[in-house]
């Protein structure tokens, strides 16, 4: 897929009326996401990904403590002009909705297993249960 083909698709899902609107939100999502994403899954993922894509993901430093989903997506609103929680989150999701079809099930599963609870939802996915510590 090639970074018009990516920004198209956020576009349609997000239902922004312009594709450089699309493209602001994709770079702005993808930058936050790549902080947040590391190990061999941050590599995959930019492998996936357009390289315009990768490029956004892998220039960015890997946080130092992971961030709720919630407050990834107040992260994200914080740099959006005029952004609202609601309005972030939209955003996020119709990003990451694209993310995960671009980068698979398999992939995708460990991303969310690897993030705080309440990233699957930001996905497009069922949050599930996860097993708690015995």
């Amino acid at each position: 897929m090639h970074w018009s083909r990516l920004v198209e698709a956020v576009r349609e899902r997000g239902q922004y009326p312009t594709s450089k609107e699309a493209e602001r939100v994709t770079r702005i999502v993808l930058s936050a996401l790549g902080g947040h994403v590391t190990g061999p899954e941050r590599v995959e993922l930019a492998r996936r990904l357009p390289p315009e894509a990768a490029a956004v993901v892998a220039a960015q430093i890997p946080a130092v403590q992971p961030l709720t989903a919630s407050e990834f997506v107040d992260g994200v609103a914080a740099r959006i002009e005029g952004a609202t929680p609601a309005t972030a989150r939209w955003d996020v999701s119709s990003v990451l909705s694209v993310v995960a079809d671009v980068a698979g099930d398999d992939l995708v599963d460990r991303l969310i297993g690897d993030l705080p609870s309440g990233y699957a939802l930001l996905f497009g996915r069922a949050e599930l249960a996860r097993p708690q510590p015995a």
